[in-house]
């Protein structure tokens, strides 16, 4: 149960769930330490599972058709990834989940999904808002893609994440944010 006070704590920022209704998703829930490079969603598998990160890092990303690991999002603790849309459509996912570094998961899998909704209607008020918020977070980096410069994209994440920066490793971030990662040394190299 300890595992799950990260979650509830990020729940009841949102709204509020009884003690009975805690103790359903916990049973739903599945515990998982997994291993650097660890795939939790292959690329052309469907999604399955919703992925809370407890401890660590996952990343989603796409291989090129050049061979480059675009990342698109990263999951840091307190926050939740999937590939949605797989999900949601049962289609292969052109993604893939990967763990950045050793990183602590509940797994909450598409079989208790639907039936959670049901029991604990709060849980659905939940997601929805979930579901806004990585929506604007999408948005709001298709804005800083096309209308920033790559200098501002870095001060941008650098200064939202100071300490993310720090443990990811340094061709991942200059992925995220659309560069090279000989682009971000020379950034680096500017601000010291």
């Amino acid at each position: 149960m300890k595992q799950h006070i990260i979650l509830f704590d990020h729940i009841r920022r949102f709204t509020r769930l009884e003690t009975t209704h805690e103790a359903i998703l916990v049973e739903k829930l599945k515990y998982k330490t997994v291993d650097r490079k660890c795939q939790l969603l292959p690329q052309d598998q469907v999604c399955n599972a919703y992925y809370f990160v407890l401890e660590g890092c996952l990343r989603l990303y796409k291989n090129t058709e050049d061979g480059i690991e675009q990342i698109l999002q990263f999951g840091i603790p307190g926050w939740w990834l999937s590939d949605f849309q797989s999900f949601e459509t049962r289609r292969p996912s052109e993604y893939n989940i990967q763990a950045v570094q050793p990183t602590k998961v509940l797994i909450l899998e598409r079989a208790d999904y639907a039936q959670l909704f049901e029991e604990v209607p709060e849980l659905n008020h939940y997601f929805r808002l979930m579901m806004q918020k990585a929506y604007m977070a999408s948005l709001k980096k298709v804005e800083l893609l096309l209308c920033e410069s790559a200098e501002k994209r870095y001060e941008q994440f650098v200064n939202a994440f100071p300490n993310f920066v720090q443990i990811i490793p340094q061709y991942m971030l200059a992925s995220f944010l659309g560069f090279s990662p000989q682009f971000l040394s020379m950034l680096r190299a500017k601000r010291c």
